[in-house]
């Protein structure tokens, strides 16, 4: 990778980013859940950020912007849609924007129904994805402002990206998902034997990302929606892959 992450977790299971241009030095942060878990880290790595790329405007993903960007001098960028709602926004992002950080060039996907405006931020040199709340390892936000049919969209442009492309996620969900994952892909081997490596990570409350793009494809039911084991497990064989998604979200929805 042409940039280094430093993952480190903020309130009870939100994820912090660090990311560092190794070529040039530059370092952003990816969301401000916490300003003081944020600190910290920024001390600890001495990687001091002049840039925060915001996600979408929920409280555990930008309750940090105001004061970072006063301790820090920030530019915030964020999704267009929903720049009123995001503290100390300098610039506004939609698909296909681009942004220099370092000798990197960052490419925003708009991913929306986690939110309404929700963006997801990829750096294709550096083969890495920030995908906030609407990919998660083995897993996918909640509808909160968006319809099934608009999340599966967005996760199908995150689907596409290549194999190899390294995913950070914006919290800690992966067991939970691990384990509906299994009721409606029983019989995925590689599932089966991603969940006893998570299990493994937990029990020794260490944490299970990054992801890949690849792993995700394999594994997780949300990408998934065409596998004809799964369809079959749901009673969904002629149904259209939009809809095997919304069924598989309703049943995350009350597992």
């Amino acid at each position: 990778m042409a940039v280094d992450v430093e993952l480190f977790m903020c309130l009870s299971d939100n994820f912090g980013a660090l990311v560092r241009d190794r070529e040039t030095g530059t370092v952003m942060l990816v969301d401000a859940p916490d300003e003081r878990a944020i600190v910290a880290a920024i001390e600890r790595t001495g990687w001091v950020p002049s840039m925060l790329l915001t996600t979408h405007h929920h409280s555990d993903h930008v309750q940090g912007n105001l004061a970072l960007k006063e301790r820090y001098g920030l530019t915030i960028y964020g999704p267009e849609t929903e720049a009123a709602k995001i503290p100390g926004i300098d610039e506004m992002v939609s698909e296909g924007s681009q942004i220099r950080f370092g000798s990197q060039i960052i490419e925003t996907i708009e991913t929306p129904g986690h939110t309404a405006g929700h963006v997801s931020y990829w750096l294709k040199d550096a083969k890495v994805a920030f995908t906030a709340d609407t990919l998660f390892a083995l897993g996918c936000g909640r509808l909160f402002e968006g319809k099934p049919a608009t999340m599966h969209a967005s996760l199908s442009k995150l689907a596409a990206l290549p194999a190899d492309t390294t995913v950070y996620c914006g919290h800690e969900y992966t067991l939970s998902n691990a384990r509906f994952a299994l009721t409606v892909d029983p019989t995925n081997s590689a599932l089966k034997e991603r969940v006893r490596k998570i299990e493994q990570l937990r029990a020794e409350d260490l944490p299970t990302l990054p992801t890949t793009i690849g792993d995700e494809l394999a594994t997780n039911p949300f990408l998934r929606p065409h596998d004809p084991a799964i369809r079959r497990n749901l009673g969904m064989e002629t149904a259209t892959d939009a809809e095997v998604f919304a069924e598989i979200r309703k049943r995350k929805d009350v597992s």
